[in-house]
């Protein structure tokens, strides 16, 4: 008989320590460059397989884990598992970039930095193959403090997307203030299919380009708004058109093949 579905109460007691029971997986999520037509980067993004409930829903338990703060553990498993994915695929002759989001809530401890730093270093992993993506789910306090850490990170090749642009959440201030080398334009922009939301699009790949910033368009799902990204300059494209999020092994067969 199928467990009853958990409360809020039961993913706050299950999720600390899921990482090292092995519970959470790493799916990867393409990304089609919009000049080459090839795959390049993926979104690695987190699934948590319960042995009771099976796969919770990640808009269930992320909330969750960034109340309580096992986004912490989570964050720091995600890490490993992408610089450790990208290190495997340059092995095997398959170069590509991998994005790991990061909370505000990771973004308030300096200790996340350091990790950040020695993840890479210890997995061998290039620098310039590993971007964090930063979303706003909790209000970054201190933008300035966060900057300055941030340094060192780009200087060494990091990558740093702002997340989830056009939702109200990440700004044009947040771009100002936070060093960044790329934005990701959230989907309700790129599906909007009205000229309006087309003129806004624009303006976006505008501000980028003043800014020295890669454009990517999420939330992809037809042929209509992957030739209007294109048509509009955006660099990159992510979404079910070009592929939905795949286990390590399907990932690579999809990157090995190009069949986009």
């Amino acid at each position: 008989m199928a467990s009853a579905l958990p409360t809020t109460d039961d993913l706050a007691r299950a999720l600390p320590g899921a990482a090292a029971r092995g519970e959470l997986h790493a799916y990867f999520q393409p990304q089609l460059d919009l000049v080459s037509g090839r795959i390049v980067a993926a979104e690695a993004l987190c699934r948590w397989e319960h042995p009771l409930w099976g796969w919770v829903a990640p808009d269930l338990f992320i909330p969750v884990a960034e109340e309580d703060d096992s986004i912490l553990e989570i964050g720091r498993w995600m890490i490993d598992e992408g610089c450790r994915r990208s290190v495997e695929w340059f092995d095997h002759g398959l170069a590509v970039e991998i994005a790991v989001n990061v909370s505000a809530a990771q973004l308030t401890t300096p200790e996340f930095f350091d990790y950040v730093a020695n993840a890479i270093a210890s997995s061998g992993a290039r620098p310039r193959a590993i971007t964090i993506e930063i979303t706003e789910s909790r209000h970054i306090d201190d933008v300035e403090s966060v900057a300055s850490r941030l340094g060192p990170l780009l200087s060494s090749g990091l990558g740093v997307s702002i997340d989830d642009f056009g939702t109200g959440f990440s700004s044009v201030q947040q771009i100002l203030d936070l060093p960044a080398t790329e934005i990701k334009v959230d989907q309700t922009l790129v599906q909007g299919g009205t000229e309006r939301t087309g003129l806004l699009l624009g303006k976006v790949v505008e501000l980028a380009r003043q800014h020295g910033l890669r454009t990517v368009a999420e939330g992809v799902e037809t042929r209509e708004q992957l030739d209007l990204v294109r048509a509009l300059g955006f660099d990159r494209a992510q979404g079910y058109l070009i592929g939905a999020a795949l286990a390590p092994r399907d990932f690579e067969r999809q990157l090995a093949g190009q069949k986009i």
